[in-house]
């Protein structure tokens, strides 16, 4: 859901109390189908929004109708821009309708609003395969950041059993392909945590002093920099069909590069092997052209799946 859609359903919810999904459709310009996804996108963005059934019925917000921004309590405000500034990965569109939507609230709300606002953000392109379930401690950490708390987390790193116990300043949440990160200050400079291993949270007797919001996306785009140029030690062009080719991107994400050929790109991968496992499902659909280690990969693969189901009883 768009950012400027959620602040227009999320208005227009408050000035007419209950609306129909097909009266929202006619309001936004958009089909009933995207205006029911919108108002169950309202919902799981934590903004009190619940349908009524009947032939009397329709969405409305918890609490009844409201004129203005005025009449939203803190938590919605929280609920709301938390949801906003996490859409639209800080685009400058965005941007400058919260920092006016912060300007209409009352005086004291303006300051949790412009937190939350920036305490999350989206990235599109991914590192990993996302979590099943939302991380357990992500509600406590989405505090931590809004009220400028320091904490200690208990952190558990990819394929380890023990859990490591660190002292951070939380600055930003960011999702990213899925998967959510908190961008922290530590002692030995920022710090990228996966939220779905933080394991332990308490919070500390201490104030942080939050970068600017450049600062925090300088930051992040060189962490992503770095993280990237970890996970993407092997390169290999491929041909497919553009419908693939279009798959292939998403699946990728920035490990993905299309080049000045036709139906041609680069995609990458930490190893040789794993290139090859994410490649193999396509078959023929999908050629390596310049990469003789993955394509040796892929045909070690081909013989293990031979081997696998050479005998012809196999049910």
């Amino acid at each position: 859901m768009r950012a400027d859609r959620l602040v227009a359903a999320t208005l227009y919810l408050q000035r007419r109390g209950r609306v129909t999904a097909a009266e929202l459709a006619e309001h936004l310009e958009v089909s009933l189908a995207t205006a029911r996804r919108d108002l169950e996108a309202l919902g799981a963005a934590g903004i009190p929004v619940y349908p009524q059934p009947g032939r009397r019925g329709g969405w409305q917000l918890v609490g009844g109708a409201r004129t203005d921004l005025s009449g939203l309590s803190e938590p919605e405000v929280r609920a709301l821009f938390l949801a906003l500034g996490g859409l639209d990965g800080g685009a400058p569109a965005a941007g400058t309708a919260l920092a006016k939507l912060v300007r209409a609230l009352p005086e004291p709300f303006r300051d949790v609003a412009e937190v939350a606002s920036s305490a999350r953000r989206r990235d599109p392109s991914g590192w990993e395969r996302p979590a099943d379930e939302p991380p357990a401690l992500l509600a406590r950490l989405e505090d931590t950041v809004l009220r400028r708390r320091a904490c200690e987390i208990g952190y558990r790193r990819r394929g380890s059993a023990g859990v490591r116990h660190v002292e951070v300043e939380p600055w930003r949440l960011l999702e990213k392909a899925g998967v959510v990160y908190l961008l922290a200050g530590t002692a030995r400079g920022p710090r990228t945590y996966r939220v779905d291993r933080v394991v332990a949270l308490m919070p500390l007797d201490r104030t942080i002093e939050r970068p600017d919001d450049g600062e925090l996306d300088r930051i992040w785009e060189e962490t992503s920099d770095v993280v990237r140029a970890a996970r993407t030690d092997v390169t290999a062009r491929v041909r497919a069909d553009p419908a693939a080719l279009r798959v292939l991107a998403d699946l990728f994400g920035s490990a993905f590069t299309p080049t000045e050929v036709e139906d041609e790109a680069v995609v990458a991968a930490h190893t040789e092997r794993g290139l090859a496992e994410q490649l193999a499902g396509w078959g023929g659909r999908v050629r390596v052209l310049d990469a003789p280690g993955v394509v040796a990969e892929l045909r070690a693969i081909g013989a293990e799946l031979l081997a696998a189901y050479d005998d012809a009883t196999t049910a």
